[in-house]
Order: structure tokens, then sequence, then C-alpha cells
């Protein structure tokens, strides 16, 4: 059987949990009772009248761990995505991602046909981890450059996960859920893990956060300076398999993928001051993503794992707006004041 926290369910879910809260609060008065229902199949039809915000704020006491799961998260992950970003590791995020979700599938699989009860967190984590260290190696030694390696994790990542899910057809919108991400609802374990993980890795960075940042951008210095510039390499690779396997676990490997690479592009586009400005705005456009998905999937009753990568991207494509519009800007008045000259 599927872990009982598990928390996806089918792309109705947010439809099935208004109409218990709605159906609550008739009885009751109150909409704080209701349970959460997930994994249904029964038709919705999405034209009906959107849930208000009342209703939204109405059942908040079940929100609310999947509202600070998708704020921490992109916190999180938006740090981290400005060290991927900025040394081209966003096909490592991406293989990492998909090893995230491959991990919760095989730990589903398992438990399945084996019987054997895993937590699909750690598998997530495992698998995060492994692939991390794999990528952290020289593959030259094999004759193989780095893009290879990655290429041929990524697809068998990918394909593994799909193949393990076709072979358990009971969870397979569990499965589909776990890919693309569909956290209507968070347990309180989810969100505290996520928290502690959270913490841990972001206290990590701010404390080596000189030698992580001298180590990435400018490695030949810091070898010269003593710095051992391969553990820190690892570490940062470390710092994002963890984080990545967490993340997919509690809200999907979409959004865990869309997290750790578009709030540092976003960033990078609009900041041009000092490197902890952009760390804390990838930061704050990273919770922007998680929040502002999880509303917009609510209000327009979407995937949750989709809408966040959906905000994501419009983030990104309005901060090159305003780099665009900011560049215009300045040229013509260097213009107007090469005229007036």
């Amino acid at each position: 059987m599927i872990d009982p926290h598990h928390h996806v369910g089918s792309d109705d879910d947010f439809s099935d949990v208004a109409n218990a809260i709605a159906a609550d609060s008739a009885g009751s008065g109150s909409g704080s009772g209701a349970e959460a229902h997930t994994g249904t199949n029964g038709p919705v039809d999405t034209l009906d009248e959107e849930p208000s915000w009342s209703e939204f704020w109405g059942g908040w006491a079940m929100y609310k761990e999947a509202v600070y799961s998708g704020a921490i998260a992109g916190l999180s992950l938006g740090f981290l995505s400005v060290y991927v970003v900025l040394r081209r590791m966003v096909f490592v995020s991406a293989a990492v991602t998909q090893a995230a979700g491959l991990g919760v599938a095989a730990s589903f699989w398992v438990a399945i046909h084996f019987g054997i009860s895993l937590n699909p967190a750690w598998g997530a984590t495992f698998l995060s981890l492994l692939t991390a260290v794999l990528l952290a190696g020289d593959p030259k030694r094999l004759g193989l450059s780095r893009e290879m390696v990655l290429g041929m994790v990524f697809a068998f990542t990918s394909g593994a996960a799909v193949l393990i899910g076709s072979r358990i057809p009971q969870e397979t919108g569990d499965i589909q859920a776990i890919l693309f991400g569909n956290a209507v609802v968070v347990s309180p374990e989810d969100l505290q893990r996520l928290v502690w993980t959270s913490a841990g890795i972001i206290a990590l960075h701010v404390w080596w956060f000189r030698g992580f940042a001298f180590a990435s951008f400018d490695p030949i210095s810091a070898r010269v300076q003593g710095l051992p510039v391969r553990m820190l390499d690892l570490i940062l690779l470390l710092s994002v398999g963890v984080m990545v396997g967490e993340v997919a676990r509690a809200l999907g490997a979409m959004p865990a993928f869309a997290m750790s690479t578009l709030p540092g592009m976003a960033a990078l586009l609009v900041v041009r001051g000092p490197l902890p400005v952009t760390f804390a705005v990838a930061s704050i456009l990273g919770a922007m993503s998680g929040v502002g998905g999880y509303l917009l999937a609510y209000k327009k009753q979407f995937s949750v794992g989709p809408a966040q990568t959906v905000v994501a991207v419009s983030l990104v494509v309005i901060a090159a707006l305003v780099r665009l519009g900011v560049g215009v800007g300045v040229r013509l008045v260097r213009r107007r004041r090469r005229l007036a000259e």
C-alpha cells in the first residue's frame, strides 16, 4: 500500500477539498474540520464557479502546510539556484530531480511487490545523493565528458520512473503526481522534515558563504589560497541533492526542478549589486513561486506543481522585460544627454 502520509492526488483534489469544506461549513458553521480527500477519480466540471478566497481561509487549517511547504521549498531552492545557474549546473539539477522522482516511485514499487515498507522521502534523498556523488566524479577517466554522463543519467532516471510507474497501475495517479507535482495537502510530518532540512542547508551555506562563492566562481584563486575546492563542490552538489529530494517528495519533481533553477535566472537578470543581494532576491522569488503557484492552482483548479512552475517561469519573463525596459530607458537618457551637449 502507498505511504499513509502521502499527500498527492489527482487534479481534482482542490475541488474535493473545497466541497468538503463547504459541506462542513453548512453543517457546523465552520470549515476547519474538513478532512482532506485525495486520489479521487470522479469527473469535475472545471467551468463551475471559482472557489472564493473566503473558502480558502475557511479551510486554512487544511491548506497551511502546503502553502508553508511551497514557501520554504522556494526559499531554500531559490538560494541554491544562483549556484546552479552561474555554474551552469541546470542539467545537473534536472538529473538530480529526476533521480528524486525515481526514488519515490521505486519506494512505492518495492512496498507493493515485496512488502517492504520504505519511506519515499528516504528513497528520493538516497537516489538524489547517489546522483550528486556520481556527477561530482571525474568522468574523463572513463573517456566520457560531463555532458555525456548528465545525458545518460537524465535519460535513465526519466525512463525508469515511467517504467516503474507502469508496473504499479493502481498507483499511477500518485506516480504522475510525484513527477509533475500536485501537493494539494502536505502532512505536518513532511512540512517539519522540510523545515529542518532547509534550515540546516541554508545555515551551512550562510556560514560558509565566502568559501562556497570563492570556490564556485574563482576556483583557481581559491586553490591558491588553500581552500578545499573539491570538497566544497561536493558539499554543494550534496546540498542540491538533499534539498531537491525533500522537495520532490513533498511537492513533486517538476516544481523541485523549477525552483532550483528559475529563481536564480530571474534574480541574475534584475540584480546588479553585491552577490549576497542576488541570493536574497532569488530566495524571495523562489518563495513567491511556491506560494503564488499554490494560490493560482487553488483559484483556477489547476495542478499545484505545474502552476508553481508556470509562476516561476513568469517571474523570469517579467525580470527579462524589466531588464529590457531599464536598458532601453538608460539608452534613451544617454542619447538625450548627447544631443543636449
